[in-house]
């Protein structure tokens, strides 16, 4: 999952990010807003339409490949549209799906402003719709403050389970450097009006702190991009002259290799940084030689098992008029220089 950025647009709702491997289990909550009576189960031939944001991105590239194969496993006709980051192109391929009478639309949205207005086009419709790795609110902007029952199903990662997992592994880390609170700092770097990513953070903050109290931490927002955590952080460092060890996490690999990067230009050693990512996927591309990297860790993320997921589950909802549930999630791994390429990472 994961760089989030982009326009918005007026009056419409909140989706979010998030990312997984192997096999997937469900939450078991049911759901009444992606449920809706009115899409009628399909005897014929099934048309999805898997809408995504940052389609050129590797986990996405991931997630559409497993899609299509798991499409291709139950004789379903799907279409994969690259939404890029426009928000536009988003309402605009949501109808496109309609006039092309698909059965079922899953959506990764860009911005989550879009929200409302694609919970609107595809319940007009009669269009069943699911999210992956982001959820949207059918009543507003902001899935963090969207009452329960008005989320958008969906199928993708528990933000609180991974960034636990990230801020245990930088807690590990850090007990192992034999670090003092004193001269460390921790950089928490997330676009901040991304639900996600605020959860992931947030959980890495809670499972750091019960393992090793007392390090300060800073805040920085982000776009979610290698380049714009990279100038963000870089300052961030320039105002803390003073700070000897660095711990980076964030909403994705995104940042924390923003991160990693900027402290290596200021030049803080690689055994003065933990970065933890999250996804893996730019990670990896630190542990492919053998020049010693401030990225100690990454939690693995795998597109292919969300998407083919997602596939399943609307699916299952056409076919045989199963409830969605309100989430599933795939599992997660976390992966170092010594394990990644045994868990199946794919670099970016």
């Amino acid at each position: 999952m994961f760089r989030t950025h982009g326009s918005r647009a007026a009056g419409a709702a909140a989706l979010l990010l998030t990312l997984g491997l192997a096999t997937a289990c469900s939450t078991g909550q049911e759901s009444t807003s992606g449920s809706d009576a009115s899409v009628a189960p399909v005897s014929g031939k099934i048309s999805i339409t898997y809408l995504q944001k940052q389609g050129d991105q590797e986990y996405f590239v991931g997630e559409a490949a497993g899609a299509k194969a798991k499409a291709a496993e139950l004789g379903v006709d799907l279409k994969v549209v690259n939404l890029g980051n426009d928000a536009n192109k988003t309402v605009s391929e949501v109808q496109s799906a309609v006039a092309q009478k698909s059965n079922g639309v899953i959506i990764v949205v860009p911005d989550p402003a879009v929200g409302p207005q694609v919970v609107q086009t595809a319940k007009d419709a009669k269009v069943a719709l699911l999210t992956s790795d982001d959820q949207i609110c059918a009543t507003g902007p902001d899935p963090s403050s969207c009452a329960k029952e008005s989320l958008v199903p969906r199928i993708g990662f528990s933000g609180a389970q991974m960034g636990g997992e990230v801020g245990k592994r930088a807690a590990e880390e850090y007990k192992k450097a034999g670090w003092s609170a004193a001269d460390t700092r921790i950089v928490s770097a997330w676009k901040q009006d991304v639900t996600v990513c605020g959860d992931r953070v947030k959980a890495a903050k809670d499972a750091f702190n019960a393992a090793v109290p007392g390090v300060q931490n800073i805040d920085v927002a982000t776009d979610n991009t290698p380049t714009g955590a990279q100038d963000k952080i870089a300052a961030t460092v320039t105002a803390n002259q003073g700070v000897k060890h660095w711990v980076v996490w964030g909403c994705n690999d995104e940042n924390v290799q923003g991160g990693v990067t900027a402290l290596q230009n200021a030049g803080v050693s690689a055994d003065n940084v933990i970065g933890v990512g999250l996804g893996a996927y730019l990670a990896c591309k630190n542990w492919s030689g053998d020049k010693p990297s401030g990225m100690k860790a990454a939690l693995f993320i795998n597109g292919k098992d969300v998407g083919a997921l997602a596939v399943q589950t609307m699916y299952d909802k056409l076919k045989n008029s199963k409830d969605f549930p309100a989430e599933a999630f795939a599992p997660t791994t976390m992966v170092d220089a010594s394990t990644w390429k045994s868990a199946g990472v794919t670099c970016s």
